[in-house]
């Protein structure tokens, strides 16, 4: 009988085998501190040099932008002005210009004389730029043209004149008063249980002068209606 379980090849070599101090792969030198610390310094030198130019521009732009502004206002001053003007607004204007809005005075209910000129409250008026030289007259401080009205109701006719109211100009105190205008108005004769009234209603353009007095004059002043709003007298600068 064979034995199957001999055989007379020899079994293959065992590799050889490595210890672990020996290593396959040569293992790269670590970076050195010094070698670190200059590449930091190089990285941050350059952060703040592009901080420092970034600051120099700005200011170089900004001061070749205010130059140029003060230079464009050096050679059109005329247009700086205008945009000065403009800036100031409207308002500014309308508060520069005079103006006055009267109200009849409550006393002159009392008037013992019958002709003369009508009584303005100063406490309930508006005066901006013209002063009240008396109780009757309104006195000019700047000269220019002006819208002067006035309205004046009566609640009373009289039997043999139509009713009328004038507007009179004193140029000084030396000269006399002038009517710069006329206002007329008419009462019916009968009588009713409807009280009976009109208003003599005027206005126009009168060119003034720094110094000139204005009042509004009426043939009886007991015919004069003194409820609020029935009669007044204004002007305003154009």
């Amino acid at each position: 009988m064979i034995n199957t379980y001999q055989t007379s090849l020899a079994p293959p070599p065992i590799p050889p085998r490595h210890n672990g101090s020996h290593s396959v792969f040569i293992p790269a030198p670590a970076p050195s501190k010094g070698h670190s610390k200059v590449l930091l310094q190089f990285v941050l030198g350059v952060v703040l040099l592009q901080l420092f130019l970034s600051i120099v521009g700005f200011i170089f732009l900004s001061s070749n932008v205010k130059k140029e502004h003060f230079s464009s206002a050096e050679v059109n001053p005329k247009m700086s002005l205008l945009l000065s003007e403009q800036k100031k607004g409207p308002s500014s204007e309308r508060t520069d210009k005079a103006l006055a809005s009267m109200v009849v005075s409550q006393k002159a209910r009392t008037q013992t004389s019958t002709a003369g000129y009508l009584q303005w409250d100063e406490k309930h008026s508006d005066l901006r730029n013209i002063s009240l030289f008396s109780p009757t007259q309104l006195a000019i401080q700047k000269s220019g043209k002006y819208y002067v009205y006035s309205k004046v109701t009566f609640s009373k006719g009289d039997p043999g004149r139509p009713l009328t109211s004038w507007i009179m100009l004193r140029k000084s105190m030396t000269d006399k008063d002038e009517v710069a205008m006329k206002a007329y108005c008419n009462l019916d004769s009968h009588r009713g249980s409807v009280p009976n009234l009109c208003t003599a209603t005027q206005g126009g353009v009168v060119t003034l002068e720094s110094g000139n007095q204005l009042s509004v004059w009426v043939q009886d002043c007991s015919l004069v209606d003194y409820e609020e709003g029935a009669t007044a007298f204004g002007m305003y600068e154009l």
